[in-house]
């Protein structure tokens, strides 16, 4: 009987506390949560700048002097762009190519042969860039409240695991969804160990074959 009081209140405490560090801890939760995706697919998405490519065409034939390019006439091939007024400097990369800077982040390249230009745009996504740096920890003080917060989370799962009695709980469902939930990531962790020898012993396998091709050369 006291086991059962004792369990209703840890049960009752536990739903508070759940609620409650929910609640105080959804807007780090998001941070993580967005900035771990793009972190996740970084090779695909440029998190922290949005480029924009655009081509122009310029009519032919264009001057191939680089004495013939001078400010005003550069103001003249960007003009779609802001004009003089968002010229900041050019030069030549390479023969017959003119590259010029844009206020704003933008360059414009020609090619002065053929009269091919494009315009590329980088803007920084202030929030997304913001949540990547939030991510890398980039204080002392936001260091501590992630630490916090990792402790919050523990408790929130520590709470969530008692406060379902019943076949919804662990003794049920909720157990079931438990183990499902442990074996996927230790199934990734096997998965890594077990590649590791594989990629080794294949390294070590094309080493003399290496060694004997580099010595016929």
């Amino acid at each position: 009987m006291e086991t059962g009081r004792f369990m209703q209140r840890v049960r009752k405490w536990s739903r508070s506390l759940h609620r409650d560090l929910s609640y105080f801890f959804t807007g780090v939760l998001v941070v993580y949560a967005v900035s771990g995706f793009m972190l996740n697919h970084k090779k695909d998405f440029n998190s922290d700048y949005s480029i924009v490519r655009e081509e122009r065409k310029l009519a032919t034939p264009l001057p191939q002097g680089r004495d013939a390019w001078n400010r005003e006439r550069v103001a003249e091939a960007i003009a779609p762009y802001g004009g003089a007024d968002a010229y900041l400097k050019h030069y030549f990369p390479e023969e017959g190519t003119l590259k010029v800077f844009i206020r704003g982040g933008s360059t414009f390249t020609l090619d002065l042969t053929t009269g091919n230009g494009l315009f590329e745009s980088v803007r920084k996504r202030t929030v997304l860039s913001a949540f990547n740096r939030l991510h890398y920890n980039p204080s002392r003080w936001w260091t501590i409240f992630s630490d916090i917060f990792l402790a919050g989370l523990l408790v929130i799962v520590a709470t969530g695991l008692v406060m379902v009695r019943g076949r919804n709980g662990l003794a049920g469902r909720g157990g079931a969804e438990l183990a499902a939930g442990i074996l996927v990531p230790l199934l990734f962790i096997f998965l890594t160990l077990w590649s590791r020898p594989l990629l080794f012993t294949a390294s070590a396998a094309s080493t003399p074959r290496l060694q004997k091709q580099q010595r016929d050369e």
